[in-house]
């Protein structure tokens, strides 16, 4: 049986805790909005869109973390803790730390297969986190990080083109999931807002190029509507993670899109750890 979409009128609404604080949205436009990657910039993204700021209310998660599905609100809420003393070696993470990310997958969801193809650090100190590719500091917008474009093209590139062809035409089934986990706890800057995939209207969603050095890539930017479902997991730790769904091959009503984006708390100290994430990116295989 599906879980519920949590909804603000419900009967879990007012044991909830909420926050109030300002998400950046895109400003829809004419023409397709793009951005140049901090891969290409060297720095901060330059974007090349309009975009705008709402209040909005952020509701705690945790009441509702065992009615949470990745095929229903997109998102869930796991204790998982890790064995890697080190989420900056490099070593680690591709030796250690995918291969726990693999079993944490194929134990939630079943899979027949998960891949990792890629995986980012994140901090909101002055000069962001170390990454092979350069320093990043959390993203500030709200988005998808893949399409319904660029899901499936970039399954073809981590799974190979044949191999998708072949799971998706004998009925088979391909998602991609991100793994959110802070490196150090608890998060009490620039925490992680999510929305119910389900509050999300498709016009919405504002496919929108992402500039590489040597190819482009297409997300989903987020316009704010009334009706859209926001919430948050306060003071995460270490041995917590956000399993989020990017992109699914099934489009029958269940959850493909997840709109994520961090947020600042209105009276945040500045003067408190900054937060620290790592967040891995898997394609799922689940065979017919």
């Amino acid at each position: 049986m599906n879980a519920p979409s949590p909804n603000p009128e419900n009967d879990h609404a007012a044991d909830m805790n909420t926050v109030h604080a300002s998400l950046t949205f895109i400003v829809p436009q004419d023409s397709k909005p793009y951005f140049e990657s901090t891969a290409l910039t060297g720095g901060q993204a330059k974007v090349f869109f309009k975009t705008e700021d709402h209040a909005v209310t952020i509701q705690d998660m945790r009441p509702l973390a065992g009615e949470l599905s990745l095929d229903q609100q997109g998102f869930e809420l796991r204790t998982r803790p890790t064995a890697v003393a080190d989420l900056y070696d490099d070593a680690a993470v591709a030796r250690d730390y995918e291969a726990e990310i693999i079993a944490l997958l194929q134990d939630v969801t079943g899979a027949d297969q998960v891949v990792v193809f890629d995986y980012t650090r994140r901090s909101d100190s002055a000069e962001g986190a170390a990454n092979p590719d350069g320093l990043r500091g959390p993203a500030g917008r709200v988005h998808v990080d893949y399409t319904v474009a660029s899901g499936p093209q970039r399954a073809r590139d981590a799974l190979g083109a044949d191999a998708v062809e072949r799971i998706l035409a004998a009925g088979g089934r391909i998602t991609q999931i991100n793994i959110w986990r802070p490196i150090s706890g608890p998060v009490r800057r620039s925490p992680l807002a999510l929305a119910d995939a389900q509050s999300i209207r498709p016009e919405q969603l504002v496919a929108t190029d992402q500039r590489f050095p040597g190819r482009i890539g297409e997300i989903y930017q987020v316009a704010h509507a009334p009706g859209q479902r926001w919430y948050w997991a306060p003071e995460m730790t270490r041995d917590e993670v956000l399993l989020i769904k990017g992109w699914d091959s099934l489009d029958d009503g269940r959850a493909r899109f997840t709109p994520h984006g961090a947020f600042q708390f209105p009276d945040q100290d500045p003067n408190i750890p900054a937060r620290e994430s790592i967040e891995v990116r898997c394609y799922l295989v689940h065979e017919a």
